[in-house]
């Protein structure tokens, strides 16, 4: 069995050892074949704490952690810009 990987752009690291990871699909609206984007939120396992706000991660799904958390950080792509 393979589990899922989705790419997204971290959301908030507020609670301990947790990240909210919005992830962003693009799909062709079936009538009128305008893209539409739509977002869904996921919570990952950070066990290092060390991911922050607008870095770009891999997630991949796990067995359930908690009531929410059901993905674990695999990869930082990209971290976040500081302004």
């Amino acid at each position: 069995m393979s589990s899922r990987i989705l790419q997204g752009v971290v959301s908030s690291n507020k609670s301990d050892k947790t990240a909210v990871v919005r992830v962003v699909s693009r799909k062709s609206h079936v009538k009128y074949g305008k893209v539409v984007q739509s977002s869904k939120k996921f919570h990952a396992h950070d066990e290092l704490n060390q991911v922050s706000i607008g870095d770009e991660v891999l997630i991949i799904e796990s067995r359930p952690l908690s009531k929410l958390k059901r993905w674990t950080v695999k990869q930082i792509l990209r971290k976040a810009e500081l302004i």
